[in-house]
């Protein structure tokens, strides 16, 4: 597996606000797992930096949510990658 940071810098800036907009926990939608697995690689790729959240979807499907290092390394203490500028 690649590392966060070569994953993480091949998505686009609309992926990124997409990924912070859910926060930490957020229920990544097909085209956040689609975008991360393309950075990963190709299709299926990027399944180890999402993981099921326990719970499913109202069609049975699994809800999917970052990976707790990789949520960490894009919004904890340590988050790499620069928030952006919110206009007051």
């Amino acid at each position: 597996m690649a590392d966060i940071a070569a994953v993480l810098g091949r998505l686009t800036p609309e992926e990124l606000d997409g990924l912070r907009n859910l926060g930490p926990q957020g229920h990544l939608t097909r085209d956040l797992t689609e975008a991360l697995d393309r950075a990963a690689g190709g299709s299926g790729a990027g399944r180890g930096y999402y993981v099921p959240s326990g719970s499913v979807s109202p069609t049975g499907g699994p809800h999917l949510v970052l990976r707790s290092d990789v949520s960490g390394w894009l919004f904890g203490a340590t988050a790499q990658l620069p928030l952006p500028q919110r206009e007051a």
